[in-house]
């Protein structure tokens, strides 16, 4: 019996792992957020920081294991882990100063993150797809 070759991942199925995995994160990370800021008082800065730490190691987790896994990855560690590094690091900035500007319009930072998130939702997955997990076809006799 010949065994099957596996398909590759329809986009649909990609962008609906996607959208769950960055609930995952989205929740997570809020819900370090509202302990950091109402429970351990922090500033803006130190609360939103402590949620995107956490938020971003379940994001990094499902994103490289489960939506965007594919077996070229496994060799591509370090690229991979650096270009996730970099994006996120820019995704903070942006998250922050989007949070920061809106909470001096008179929004609610709790709010404000939903606003957030929703760029973020389409900004990373295209990030994610096409630069930081995307798959690379190696030509023979090239490393």
């Amino acid at each position: 019996m010949k065994q099957k070759k596996s398909q590759p991942k329809s986009l649909l199925k990609e962008i609906i792992q996607y959208l769950i995995s960055g609930g995952l994160y989205f929740w997570t990370g809020y819900f370090v957020f509202f302990v950091a800021d109402k429970g351990l008082h922090l500033n803006l800065w130190w609360a939103k920081l402590s949620a995107n730490i956490f938020g971003w190691t379940v994001n990094y987790l499902l994103q490289r294991y489960w939506v965007f896994n594919h077996p070229e990855l496994s060799k591509q560690k370090l690229r991979v882990t650096s270009k996730y590094a970099v994006i996120t690091l820019v995704d903070f900035v942006l998250d922050y100063l989007i949070v920061k500007e809106l909470k001096t319009q008179g929004l609610t930072p709790y709010i404000g993150q939903f606003v957030s998130a929703g760029f973020f939702t389409v900004w990373n997955f295209y990030w994610y797809k096409l630069w930081v997990f995307k798959k690379h076809s190696r030509k023979k006799g090239k490393k």
